[in-house]
């Protein structure tokens, strides 16, 4: 079966080797050192090559890598580099690209990509280490890149598409191992040299193989009945999606907190965020942007008929909101200009800078139209064409909550002295109650001075040195005015801590002493006991608060930026295993567990220089990582059937979303690593093929998923149930099944 599944890779990799092995192999005479650059026909000039409508085969080639060599090193190298100065030899998706190297005589050594094939044309021993750019003319690179050694026989490892031109004629002679020394190919040659391997499988002698055809020569199998590709890519496992597109939402943080009442002074408005990523179906699926469709969302009715249409009357944010933000905005708007989910669907903007579509600031409140509370109502989000016509839709949760209770010690009748001023209130209405109580407790501890009111006045508040007077009189405070919240852009003034450090490091005593822990202690302020926020697969896990954010003191310090300085993925999931704390030793609050494995990393300097953050970061196929799995909160899956619906729709089954066909329709890709995470493909064939890949790779790189034992492991786990046909009959795993070599043989090294 292993040359099955190498056939369709090399078919197209020998068209592309061809074209650029052998425009190459005419340039070796011409030995002039410096700076020079080679194109794909094998031109060479001192001028940079512009790759647009370059074409090998037909195939648009939208980039070109070159390198020249001085005493035989290479001292350029034209390309694209990120934002760490790194040279991207992975290559981008959804492009492809072409790059010829030539070594110290200017004979090539050929690099082709296009999708997930490779194929390397390679000239005798090479070993290339590439450089950037010598600029002073020295001969000596400036800044060295990571090496790229290539191998020095056609023994190459059977993972990987290669070729060699032993016959110097500028097309490969063979692919894969000749395993029997005879001096062919054991499973695929081109005797005819027409770029189409012959197999012992191609019995009509018409130059395609049997079982696979590729007529179009774009990599891409076609077959010839559906029973064939269901067992060539999946076996009984059956995508059952429909659909040429898909359109995955979510909410960004998984819950938003707002105020009550707006009258006396506000900590956070009504804003909450969706996001949405667009997904065209495919062998390759492509990531779609506002050039190709709009997305919007509209409110979603519940199962039970309830629904979330407007915020008009559910909150006094409208009256208040000019005198808090300095804006004037129409009931209904939000304080990005977007309106609250409603009948009538609202368009999405698209950001470039993440490649998502986003509505930001929706001023949801968690009220439903009759009246019920409902932290968490429903928006449906809808992707069409330029022209309107629907493409998908989908339906997520917009988390939003107002309970705060900080009357339980601010509230005049609550006998907690400490937390009372002089004077409590005792209004009539105890949201209010509280907050009044609040700003005498400010004015009696903090005396304000005047340079704060002095910045304050340049940014449009005229606040007294009392802010309950100041209140009184009929300007209600805004908290972030003065103290900077990350989760407000431009809030704050000098010399006033910020308002993460202010609220936590001053309450971090009291709640100590509350008799309260984990969740519980940090629900007496979030939301909270009804909300119930952390909902999702972590707290199923009893997971706390603490585990990844620390301690009210370690929230408070000065030395953390809220919103910013988070916790990684990686500080809990590493080497295999999943750890109950991002602590050394699960010691809240101790120094972090030092990163050794980054499969499950979150990306670097996201959103900003320095922070790493997983609700901004991106992973396979250049999706959010969100898109698979949920929100911070409400982690897939959630103890929320409503946080569900949406994945449940798409795959079949509530978890983290793992079938491939959600995206790959109809062909999906056999990979070893490609997949997420570097995963291997799930399905079928992989049950076929994966002894190829132990016998070759070994099993070590099985352990991160499988355990250390081989056993199985909770990243083997089936998530839903799947036959499979082996060697030795059909085998079911039902859901929570932890995969390993034992299922089917006696162990690694057992061959049944």
């Amino acid at each position: 079966m292993k040359s099955k599944i190498m056939a369709g890779a090399v078919a197209a990799a020998a068209l592309f080797i061809s074209c650029g092995g052998g425009g190459g192999g005419g340039t070796s005479n011409n030995t002039q050192p410096g700076l020079q650059y080679a194109t794909v026909d094998g031109t060479i000039s001192p001028s940079e090559p512009n790759p647009a409508g370059l074409k090998v085969d037909g195939i648009d080639l939208s980039y070109i890598v070159a390198a020249t060599f001085v005493s035989g090193k290479p001292v350029y190298v034209s390309g694209e580099i990120d934002n760490d100065g790194d040279y991207q030899l992975k290559l981008i998706k959804d492009k492809r690209y072409a790059f010829v190297i030539y070594d110290k005589n200017l004979d090539p050594v050929v690099f082709v990509k296009k999708d997930d094939k490779n194929a390397i044309y390679v000239k005798g021993d090479a070993k290339i280490n590439m450089y950037l750019s010598d600029t002073d003319n020295d001969g000596i690179p400036d800044t060295a890149i990571p090496e790229i050694e290539t191998p020095k026989k056609a023994d190459l490892e059977k993972d990987d598409t290669f070729a060699k031109d032993e016959d110097k004629n500028g097309k490969p002679d063979f692919m894969e191992y000749d395993e029997d020394k005879d001096g062919k190919c054991d499973c695929v040659e081109d005797k005819d040299e027409n770029g189409i391997p012959d197999t012992e499988e191609d019995k009509n002698a018409n130059g395609i193989p049997d079982y696979i055809e590729d007529d179009d020569h774009d990599g891409i199998p076609k077959f010839a009945d559906e029973d064939e590709r269901k067992e060539y890519y999946g076996g009984n496992n059956e995508n059952k999606l429909a659909g040429d597109y898909v359109v995955i939402a979510w909410n960004d943080l998984g819950m938003h907190c707002m105020d009550k009442d707006f009258s006396v002074f506000s900590i956070l408005p009504p804003y909450n965020t969706i996001h949405a990523h667009v997904i065209k179906r495919g062998h390759e699926p492509d990531k779609l942007s506002n050039s190709s469709v709009k997305v919007y969302y509209m409110a979603q009715a519940d199962n039970d008929g309830t629904i979330n249409t407007t915020s008009i009357g559910k909150t006094n944010f409208w009256e208040y909101v000019e005198k808090l933000f300095n804006v004037n905005l129409q009931p209904d708007i939000g304080l990005k200009g977007f309106p609250m989910a409603s009948l009538t669907p609202n368009e999405m903007e698209y950001s470039s800078m993440y490649r998502m579509f986003q509505a930001e600031g929706i001023p949801a409140t968690p009220y439903d139209d009759d009246g019920t509370k409902d932290p968490y109502p429903l928006v449906k989000v809808i992707a069409k064409d330029l022209n309107g016509n629907t493409l998908a839709e989908t339906t997520t949760v917009m988390p939003v909550s107002d309970e705060m209770s900080c009357f339980s010690c601010h509230g005049s009748n609550s006998g907690k002295a400490k937390a009372l001023p002089e004077k409590p209130e005792n209004d009539p209405d105890p949201e209010k109650d509280y907050r009044w109580n609040i700003l005498k407790k400010h004015d009696e501890e903090i005396e304000i001075p005047q340079s704060v009111l002095d910045q304050l006045v340049s940014k449009g508040y005229s606040y007294q040195a009392s802010l309950y007077q100041t209140a009184k009189d009929g300007t209600p405070i805004l908290c972030s005015a003065c103290h900077k919240s990350n989760a407000i852009p431009g809030s704050g003034v000098n010399g006033v801590p910020p308002l993460t450090q202010a609220m936590h490091s001053k309450h971090a005593k009291p709640v100590a002493n509350s008799g309260k822990t984990g969740r519980d202690a940090c629900y007496l302020c979030h939301p909270g006991p009804q909300t119930q926020c952390l909902r999702g697969a972590m707290g199923s896990a009893h997971i706390e608060c603490q585990s990844c954010h620390g301690t009210m003191a370690d929230v408070g310090s000065s030395t953390r930026e809220g919103w910013l300085d988070m916790p990684t993925c990686q500080q809990c999931h590493q080497e295999g295993k999943r750890y109950k704390t991002v602590f050394q030793n699960n010691v809240i609050g101790g120094s972090l567990r030092e990163v050794v494995d980054n499969r499950f990393a979150t990306k670097p300097d996201t959103p900003v220089k320095g922070k790493s953050l997983y609700r901004f970061s991106k992973g396979h196929g250049g999706l959010q990582c969100e898109t698979c799995h949920g929100s911070p909160h409400a982690i897939y899956p959630s103890s929320l059937a409503k946080d569900n619906l949406q994945i449940e729709k798409l795959q079949g089954y509530k978890g983290t979303l793992r079938e491939c066909f959600v995206c790959h329709k109809d062909q999906i890709p056999l990979t070893a690593n490609k997949g997420p995470h570097g995963m291997h493909t799930i399905g079928q064939k992989w049950v076929e093929e994966h002894g190829d890949y132990v016998e070759d790779h070994g099993y070590n790189n099985c352990k991160a998923c499988h355990g250390t034992d081989l056993r199985g492991s909770e990243l083997s786990e089936v998530k839903t149930t799947k036959s499979f046909h082996t060697e030795w009959g059909t085998k079911t795993f039902n859901p929570g099944h932890a995969i390993g070599c034992y299922d089917c043989h006696n162990g690694p090294h057992g061959e049944d």
